[in-house]
């Protein structure tokens, strides 16, 4: 067997996804010079180029396109062996990778704080990214649990609702709409949006209910953040279209408003998924039945 280690195919795997050294090498902890290190005893193990650079970042060759696969695929088993291996220890310890989607950064950490009362001993990696890289995550089998605001479809998943999602049109405090009752939809179509970026559940979730309503969408400004459209909003630059689980201190404090518009908020749900194929070691599967029992509940009274 040739020697390359497992360290250097996480690294190469990190490299591949963040299409650059100096990214890898802040999401792994480590200096670029070690990122770079690995790398090269990787490609001398096989005696072929994995990487190439691109101006300032890296792309694959087409040898390191067919090793992505088999990498992914081999990690994916790996995780699958570690399942296993949690089931002797049982909950004493153990390892959860958590991708969520941006939006519910907003309860994740209080829901892990109460958890890790419960289970002191296991360990959650977590991941926060938009809706598409969170399925990427999912589809690698490269993250154990994904909490999202849809379910996903193309993928042979379970996915479990297990609290409420309302979403809401909110403008800032003195915007005209604010003092307005029960607006019709269609009013919306005469003010500009500021808005998620392609990818984001929250826009998808926007571009359905406006095509529902047959309302046209006017985008005055996309931005990647739901704090960067809060302070937007407040700003007056715009209407937006946010889940109300983000909301919390701005409308307790009166610097944000929701607008009453007929027939919202639409409330859909948050979800715990995973593949359906995949092992899951006890560790993971007491996240899994700690959201679906009491994250509903805890999510209510902390928002």
């Amino acid at each position: 067997m040739r020697p390359y280690t497992l360290k250097q195919i996480q690294t190469f795997l990190e490299v591949a996804r963040q299409k650059s050294v100096s990214k890898a090498a802040e999401r792994l902890f480590v200096t670029q010079p070690a990122v770079s290190m690995q790398i090269r005893q990787l490609e001398d193990a096989f005696g072929l180029a994995l990487l190439e650079p691109v101006g300032r970042n890296i792309r694959l060759t087409h040898a390191g396109e067919v090793f992505l696969h088999h990498a992914q695929a081999a990690m994916g088993q790996f995780k699958d062996l570690e399942a296993q291996m949690d089931g002797y220890i049982g909950l004493k310890k153990g390892r959860i990778d958590l991708a969520v989607v941006s939006t519910a950064k907003y309860f994740i950490p209080m829901l892990l704080v109460q958890f890790g009362k419960l289970f002191e001993g296991i360990h959650v990696q977590l991941q926060i990214d938009n809706r598409e890289n969170v399925l990427g995550l999912l589809a690698r089998n490269e993250a154990d649990l994904v909490v999202m605001g849809r379910s996903p479809s193309g993928l042979d998943c379970e996915a479990t609702p297990f609290a409420s999602n309302p979403l809401a049109i909110v403008a800032a405090p003195n915007h005209a709409l604010v003092r307005r009752r029960q607006l019709p939809f269609s009013a919306l179509a005469d003010y500009k949006f500021v808005v998620r970026e392609e990818g984001s559940g929250t826009r998808a979730a926007m571009e359905r209910l406006f095509a529902q309503h047959k309302t046209a969408l006017r985008i005055e400004m996309e931005m990647p953040s739901n704090e960067t459209i809060k302070q937007a909003v407040m700003a007056g630059m715009g209407l937006s279209f946010l889940s109300l689980r983000t909301l919390r201190h701005e409308l307790a404090s009166g610097h944000i408003a929701l607008v009453d518009v007929q027939g919202l908020p639409p409330s859909g749900h948050w979800y715990v998924t995973h593949l359906r194929s995949k092992k899951l070691s006890p560790a993971t599967q007491a996240f899994k039945d700690f959201l679906i029992e009491q994250g509903g509940a805890l999510m209510d009274s902390w928002s």
